[in-house]
């Protein structure tokens, strides 16, 4: 044993932080692993006991499997027969692994108690798997290794329940790495912790699951966390967007985007797989069930020209001839989405090699079926992956092979833009008895970002391609326009409803002249909704919610009857009484106080104290007595103290500067944080006043400072609406008067400044 009065040996050196290009890119790859792997071994062996007999230390894990990460941690197991002081023994090999500042996960067990865990726990058979000797007695180890193998051959599909419902939460956690934006690297379905499965199901003897393009895509992906650790310095699994960069430099790969979509490729791979594992499992489970084979399985019809065989879809005889029906494969996928039961690995590939293209136009059956798949709620993602799998879908819509895996560089996305596509349909099914034409809103919700990748407004892009792709299907000319028009407006709502003001006639008139009749307001409105629930939470809120159905409402109204909504009337609570007078109502803060120069940024600060956003606001002035009132909502999701606010909005009202000084230095302090703000300015679309709009990143007191530069600017604020989207704002405020380009170009500079 290293004598506990001497310097334990020095770890194996991780590679130097900030490190040149060139030598960072050798600590990537197989054989840079192996190295780490040989050099801790090494290391280990010094720190072991010599000559103990009846004790041996073993690694399992990504050292255990010789792959692990620069800044991986270790896992280890000590072994041993009973041998008296373990406790001391093993403490003399721990500590100096933590002194080291190295992460640890370490067990310490006699074989039987190591057989009796792994025997109940599946989590642990699967790490002894992956079990290798280190250092001690060899023979000890090897038995172990032996005696584990041969334990998980015998009870692996016994503890299978137990490992699929510890796989299905880690992926409900973590999410699928082949649509997120930001996955995490191990952790995701498709992701390293799926390859130990794989390699379990494997070493059962269940299936073949480690096929050269699964060895491929793991191997490339265990590159890909490497060059992460090395970029970042640490451990870390979760590729965020800022880091993609410095990944792809490292791993010589042309561009982040090019990253992103060769790790949702090889994400794929994995995850397919995973998906035979599971199958072949169930098949085995079914047939011990039976007892064993006993004649032809059993066939049950679905729909039309296909039967459950197995748990699995696959073609009736019938549906097998010289020529098979160009729907076929639409057909099948409908039915497997309807039924939420999979389509068989052979049914696929049949479908694959031998459905003909569809015509063009499309025959109504096909059109049905797409409609079915899209409109077939929770199974339509599970089919639509298979499909993709295979081939299918690039054959239904060839457009989607540019789509696949495309990254959506908007920090509220949560999803690639096939994922985001295929979600929004699912989320539409929600909406589609809300809508005269259930048909469109689904073939619009999958078509309504086409125009992404692209050069330009992907929704002036994208509406043609879409017309182009329904006139395919074989919409007639009306439908295939309402599709047009539902992609080149799907943002007309959302953007309307969160940066205008909804009381402005001219609002309202805009809005309805723009969509033209009440049963394409409808569709918007789901599409909009699903858009955003399918886009991430950030894109979602309540308040959104409330906006867009105000205004829906509204624009229903005007073209039913052409009224248009007359300008609100301000509270008569809030024209009588003493002054200052503070109103609290849920989400609505009102003040009213003597008119003066900075009253709605003095609110404004006095709420962001107040741990509030602002989402909307109004100002009016009534025989010199201001009135404002603004809209918010929890920063934390903990409601506000009322009484406190209360207290500290009058005396804002009476003048009082010094309840908000805190939040006002905070505020002036965060400027200069935002790169690149504009602004632009938005003329005719508001009946009495122009709108200037910011766009910028969020910031702390942002609101406070562009209220404050607009009045110090003598600009007199009538709206303002705020719209936060990730880390970006596009605030919108209606200044009333009309405004030359001088004194337009000298109020930008002031809110810029301010910014």
């Amino acid at each position: 044993m290293t004598n506990p009065l001497s310097e334990p040996p020095a770890p194996p050196a991780r590679p130097a932080a900030g490190g040149s290009l060139d030598k960072l890119k050798e600590h990537i790859g197989t054989a840079a692993r192996d190295e780490r792997a040989a050099a801790l071994d090494v290391w280990l062996r010094q720190l072991f006991p010599s000559h103990l007999p009846g004790v041996s230390l073993l690694a399992v894990g990504g050292l255990g499997r010789r792959d692990c990460a620069p800044y991986s941690d270790l896992d280890l197991v000590l072994l041993h027969r009973g041998a008296a002081g373990i406790d001391r023994i093993a403490s003399a090999l721990w500590y100096p692994i933590w002194d080291a500042r190295l992460g640890l996960d370490h067990s310490v067990r006699t074989l039987p108690e190591a057989l009796s865990v792994a025997h109940d726990d599946v989590k642990v058979a699967l790490g002894l798997l992956d079990a290798r000797h280190v250092a001690g007695d060899a023979a000890l180890s090897e038995e172990l290794i032996a005696a584990a193998s041969d334990q998980w051959r015998r009870t692996a599909v016994r503890l299978v329940p137990q490992l699929k419902e510890l796989t299905t939460a880690r992926w409900t956690s973590h999410g699928e790495l082949a649509f997120l934006l930001e996955g995490d690297l191990k952790e995701a379905s498709g992701g390293l912790r799926d390859v130990t499965l794989l390699r379990g199901v494997g070493r059962a003897g269940i299936a073949d699951t480690m096929r050269p393009a699964v060895r491929a895509a793991t191997l490339r992906l265990l590159d890909t966390r490497d060059a992460l650790h090395l970029a970042v310095g640490r451990r870390v699994d979760r590729l965020v967007a800022q880091e993609r960069k410095a990944v792809a430099d490292l791993l010589d790969i042309e561009d982040p985007d090019t990253l992103l979509r060769r790790v949702s490729g090889d994400a794929r791979t994995i995850a397919h797989a995973v998906d035979d594992a599971w199958r072949a499992i169930d098949r085995l489970r079914g047939g011990r069930r039976r007892g064993g084979p006993s004649g032809a399985p059993s066939r049950r019809p679905v729909a039309r020209d296909v039967v459950e065989q197995d748990g699995e879809l696959v073609l009736a005889r019938t549906a097998i001839g010289p020529v098979p029906d160009p729907s076929l494969s639409l057909r099948v996928a409908a039915a497997a989405a309807i039924v939420r039961l999979p389509i068989a690995r052979a049914t696929s590939e049949w479908l694959a090699s031998f459905c003909p293209p569809l015509p063009t136009p499309w025959p109504p059956a096909a059109r049905a079926a797409l409609v079915s798949l899209l409109g077939s709620g929770p199974g339509l993602l599970p089919a639509w992956e298979t499909c993709d799998r295979y081939g299918l879908i690039d054959a239904w819509l060839p457009e989607w092979a540019r789509m696949r895996s495309l990254p959506q560089h908007h920090p509220i996305h949560r999803y690639t833009l096939d994922r985001h596509l295929v979600q929004t349909a699912y989320e539409a099914t929600a909406y589609t008895r809300e809508v005269d034409r259930p048909d469109l809103l689904l073939i619009g919700a999958l078509l309504h970002d086409v125009g992404k990748g692209l050069p330009g407004d992907h929704s002036i892009v994208g509406a043609p391609i879409a017309a182009e792709i329904a006139t395919r299907i074989g919409l007639p000319p009306a439908d295939v326009a309402t599709v047009e028009k539902m992609v080149r407006l799907h943002l007309l709502l959302p953007d309307v409803a969160t940066r205008r003001d909804l009381s402005d006639p001219k609002t309202i008139s805009t809005v309805a002249g723009a969509i033209g009749d009440p049963a394409t307001v409808d569709l918007l409105h789901a599409l909009a909704r699903a858009d955003s629930r399918a886009t991430g939470p950030a894109a979602w809120s309540d308040w959104k919610g409330r906006l867009m159905a105000e205004l829906v409402g509204k624009v229903q109204t005007a073209l039913d009857t052409g009224a248009l909504p007359e300008p609100p009337e301000p509270d008569p609570e809030l024209l009588d009484g003493t002054l200052p007078v503070v109103h609290l109502d849920g989400d609505r803060v009102a003040v009213a106080a003597a008119d003066r120069r900075g009253l709605l940024a003095g609110v404004a600060a006095c709420l962001a104290m107040h741990r509030l956003d602002v989402v909307g606001a109004n100002t009016v002035t009534v025989g010199g007595r201001a009135i404002v009132e603004f809209y918010t909502q929890p920063r934390y999701g903990s409601p506000y103290d009322p009484v406190a606010l209360a207290a500290d909005l009058r005396r804002v009202g009476a003048g009082d500067v010094s309840v908000t000084q805190r939040v006002r230095a905070r505020a002036m302090s965060a400027r200069g944080g935002t790169a690149s703000p504009r602004v632009v300015w938005q003329r005719d679309v508001a009946t009495d006043a122009v709108v200037l709009e910011l766009r910028a990143a969020d910031s702390p007191g942002l609101l406070y400072r562009v209220t404050h530069a607009l009045d110090e600017a003598g600009a007199e604020i009538r709206a303002a609406r705020i719209s936060t989207l990730g880390t970006d704002v596009v605030d919108a405020f209606y200044l009333v008067g009309t405004w030359s380009p001088a004194d337009r170009d000298r109020v930008a500079a002031a809110v810029l400044a301010a910014v």
